[in-house]
């Protein structure tokens, strides 16, 4: 689940060098190389998703770093929480302090936003998954973040699989075309998913062997249709439903009989989770 330090730490570095540019004047300026202490503490109840990535920035900007998380990646916190203790050298701990708590709010967020999607069908079999509505640069954090908050990740660029999506459709001029010619290039073991709009593309699909059939921007009504219709055809093919998902419908979307329920929601509409770190 998290990118391991060969993925993470060129990025972290990056953002390290963004913020630090060529110094930090301020701190810099107060030859502070003694060894300090900090915690970091939630102000507002959410999720926490972030913490070694946290940490990973601190350990970065010296080897001295001991960061030390008092609650699991996962779990929910109070307001006034104290969430890690860090024991560095006070120039890491101020140099460090912005990328690192940046990085966790943000994710903390997106966890705490994805939580209140799953709850509310945790008790029905359909799984929500994430898209790539993701932020350039923070797609592997920001689907990190959706998987401590509960749903599962979606393909995580296009190389994952094969989904044929509208503008594929209406490049190749129908669904046949379309899945034809992609099923003599294609790697196994990829799967084919269609992108699908009506009941008559539903069947287009099922017809030239789609392994997972996307229902878009359809009504619950029409869903039901095109559900039944699969299951009917062949139980084996995966069904997803997406667009237009919210906090209000989601529920009654599950319970159409959908596999999946993918969303850019917990990304794209998340707060940020308050967070603050002080020196001690």
């Amino acid at each position: 689940m998290l990118p391991p330090p060969i993925v993470l730490d060129p990025l972290l570095s990056l953002w390290l060098q963004e913020d630090i540019g060529r110094g930090d004047r301020t701190t810099e300026g107060l030859s502070l190389k003694q060894i300090g202490n900090a915690r970091w503490i939630a102000k507002e109840r959410g999720i926490i998703a972030g913490l070694p990535i946290a940490a990973r920035v601190f350990q970065l900007l010296s080897d001295r770093t001991q960061f030390s998380p008092l609650i699991q990646e996962g779990n929910q916190v109070q307001s006034g929480q104290i969430i890690a203790k860090i024991e560095a050298p006070l120039d890491v701990l101020l140099m460090g302090e912005r990328v690192a708590l940046n990085l966790a709010m943000r994710l903390s967020g997106i966890a705490t936003l994805t939580r209140k999607y799953t709850e509310v069908i945790a008790d029905l079999s359909t799984q929500l998954v994430d898209t790539r509505k993701t932020t350039p640069g923070l797609r592997i954090l920001e689907k990190y973040a959706t998987k401590i908050g509960g749903a599962k990740n979606h393909r995580l660029g296009l190389d994952d699989a094969i989904m044929i999506k509208d503008n594929h459709i209406q490049a190749a001029g129908n669904i046949k075309t379309a899945i034809t010619k992609i099923r003599q290039t294609m790697p196994y073991p990829l799967t084919i998913e269609v992108e699908t709009t009506t009941l008559q593309q539903v069947t287009e699909a099922l017809n030239y062997g789609a392994d997972i059939i996307m229902l878009d921007n359809m009504d619950l009504t029409q869903m039901k249709q095109a559900v039944q219709i699969i299951h009917n055809n062949n139980i084996k093919v995966k069904i997803e439903a997406s667009g237009n998902i919210t906090l209000a419908n989601i529920r009654q979307v599950a319970e159409t009989g959908v596999d999946y329920i993918s969303t850019s929601a917990p990304i794209t509409r998340s707060p940020w989770l308050d967070l603050s770190m002080r020196i001690t």
